[in-house]
């Protein structure tokens, strides 16, 4: 069975079709758009285009920034903003001419690399997204947990967890609260901190190589960023206590992360010992979309 997966992204829609040993039959990107219509009938081309590359039509999954409401179908709490209030599922379903499948960005991640990534044959796996947001996904025994309300693992609109003074009440989020996780650990979070700090409008890469040729400033906005990190994972763990942490987007890449976080997880997590394993996603920026594809995979 061929299973195409979509990863809407607020920079790139990715469509790729996926067999059922995992491989790739084709994959395409393509810029977002940017609007609601445009991205609709972008993500209609592109299914055409790797079915046609591929051979065969497949059912289809689509990684969305937020989630389709389980009372009404709206998708909300995207920060692509134009997809809120919309019936996204809907119009690809009239669009495409067959059922759709839609989940939460994060939560496809983890799915992916709970079945063949870095989690493969664990229980209990978290998966977050440390990008432009934060996002969070937890897979118990191969089944994603969405909750009662579709918002579980959410973890990106939860305040930060063990706040010093200069900490609370924290930035405003685009969400309309103060001091939520997403405005400290994304990539965004991390460049805000430091541009506070130094006066410097530098991106996140460029703070990162910075701290590894010893600046001051770089150093210890990384610091900050470290800890502020441990403290969520260890929050997770305090409530589902996952054995292994996945870490995706372009955070992810930063590798003194998983020579640190260990430490400071094990800190504050409520237990006389903490032995979990944090890891970068295997499947890089393709775990949206194969996390996608596996939406069908019962």
């Amino acid at each position: 069975m061929m299973r195409i997966g979509v990863d809407f992204g607020g920079t790139k829609i990715e469509a790729a079709a996926i067999a059922d040993d995992g491989a790739f039959a084709a994959r395409i990107r393509e810029p977002n758009p940017g609007s609601y219509d445009a991205a609709l009938a972008l993500v209609a081309d592109l299914i055409a285009r790797v079915e046609a590359e591929a051979g065969v039509a497949g059912s289809i999954g689509v990684a969305i920034p937020g989630s389709p409401s389980p009372r009404t179908g709206l998708i909300r709490n995207a920060n692509s903003t134009y997809l809120n209030g919309r019936r996204l599922g809907e119009d690809l379903e009239e669009a495409l001419g067959r059922p759709v499948r839609l989940a939460n960005d994060a939560n496809c991640l983890a799915l992916s690399e709970a079945v063949d990534g870095a989690g493969a044959g664990v229980a209990n796996l978290f998966g977050v997204i440390l990008g432009t947001g934060c996002g969070g996904g937890l897979v118990v025994d191969g089944k994603l947990i969405e909750g009662a309300h579709g918002v579980a693992a959410e973890i990106g609109h939860i305040s930060l967890p063990w706040p010093s003074a200069d900490e609370a009440p924290g930035p405003a989020c685009w969400c309309g609260l103060n001091g939520c996780l997403e405005t400290w650990v994304s990539g965004t979070g991390f460049q805000r901190d430091h541009e506070t700090r130094t006066g410097r409008a530098w991106k996140a890469q460029a703070v990162v190589e910075a701290a590894r040729t010893g600046d001051a400033g770089a150093m210890e906005a990384l610091d900050r960023y470290i800890d502020r990190l441990g403290r969520m994972l260890a929050m997770v763990v305090n409530l589902a206590d996952p054995e292994v942490f996945v870490l995706g987007g372009g955070m992810s890449n930063v590798g003194e992360l998983y020579d640190r976080l260990p430490a400071i997880v094990a800190r504050h997590a409520f237990s006389d010992h903490w032995q979990g394993r944090i890891a970068p996603a295997h499947w890089g920026d393709s775990s949206g979309v194969r996390g996608a594809a596996r939406l069908w995979a019962d």
